[in-house]
């Protein structure tokens, strides 16, 4: 067993935890922050990105001991201060960038690390971006147009693929 602290949201938090024990359990099981998704075990899917230490990591691929002393954000620390949605939240549900909503967060937090390396980035930049998001409902074409809106781009020229 091994004792593990870190910042999660803004708070501090610690464990005792086997060696073995992922990011993503930790977060789900551990903290009972259930907003972050586990949806293959392979790193494929894309639902688990967490930010850690401001880098988006998709949280089945890190040990929670890998995570001692780092500063966590899950989608449930995006949310506003007072309570209300992010600009990438409410992007994301003014564009329909979800339906079932399973990769949202995942989804969410890939796009707020993208725009924290590339205010503005294009349509193309924002797929290739992506690229580590699956999502098998909507197409990513409303996504693409969430994540412009949330630039403060224009999404009227948002080609649906």
């Amino acid at each position: 067993m091994t004792d593990v602290t870190m910042t999660v949201n803004g708070k501090a938090v610690s464990g005792n935890i086997e060696g073995r024990t992922l990011l993503s359990d930790f977060i789900r099981e551990g903290l009972r922050l259930t907003g972050t998704h586990v949806g293959c075990d392979t790193s494929q899917c894309g639902a688990c990105v967490v930010h850690v230490d401001g880098k988006a990591v998709k949280s089945c691929t890190m040990l929670a001991a890998e995570a001692e002393g780092a500063d966590i954000t899950t989608i449930e620390g995006m949310a506003t201060p007072d309570g209300s949605l992010s600009v990438i939240q409410q992007a994301f549900q003014d564009h329909h960038g979800l339906q079932c909503g399973f990769c949202t967060p995942g989804m969410v937090m890939s796009a707020a690390a993208l725009l924290a390396e590339n205010p503005s980035p294009t349509e193309s930049e924002i797929r290739k971006y992506l690229e580590g998001n699956i999502c098998r409902c909507t197409g990513y074409h409303n996504i693409v147009k969430a994540i412009m809106a949330a630039s403060g781009q224009s999404v009227a020229g948002v080609a649906a693929e």
